[in-house]
């Protein structure tokens, strides 16, 4: 029963392989891209969340992944594995920002200091709300904040990107 799963896998790797085509993973990249930056917008203009600086620096990277793989794929015939390798890259250095940035909220790696303050800004005490922190966490889900979503769902989205780049390039 086991050679029968081995065997299975192994072909449905290759036709993986065959059918998955540099465009189309670049593509794929874009759209994921394109996902978590609607997201994020999302939850800034539908949720009222206000982004901090190092979530706007998470965005520039989705926007040009997007820009990359839905448009730029379209027109150019030639270097779709330059592109495809391009658009994973864009998507992972987001989720490394953001994985920076949860590793500032948890207090494991210093911030900037533009983007970081010592006391957290606590909603009601009539003191002047500041700018938003970098390093404090404004909304979490099972005690991870949207910057560890975003690395989480970034690293995801890459790692499938590479793993069928690979795989399309072994066939």
């Amino acid at each position: 029963m086991s050679d029968i799963c081995t065997l299975f896998c192994a072909a449905v790797e290759r036709i993986i392989a065959v059918m998955i085509r540099d465009d189309q993973i670049a593509r794929l990249m874009g759209g994921g891209a394109l996902a978590l930056l609607s997201g994020a917008l999302g939850f800034q203009y539908l949720v009222h969340l206000a982004p901090c600086e190092m979530c706007h620096w998470q965005r520039w990277p989705y926007i040009a992944a997007a820009i990359i793989g839905l448009v730029l794929v379209s027109f150019r015939k030639k270097d779709l594995r330059l592109l495809a390798k391009l658009t994973i890259a864009l998507v992972a250095v987001s989720g490394l920002i953001g994985a920076y940035q949860a590793g500032m909220q948890w207090g494991l790696l210093p911030g900037p200091s533009a983007c970081t303050v010592e006391h957290a800004y606590v909603m009601g005490s009539g003191a002047p709300p500041p700018e938003i922190s970098c390093n404090a966490v404004t909304w979490s889900l099972f005690g991870l904040s949207l910057a560890a979503y975003n690395a989480i769902f970034a690293f995801l989205i890459a790692g499938t990107g590479a793993l069928l780049l690979r795989r399309n390039h072994a066939a």
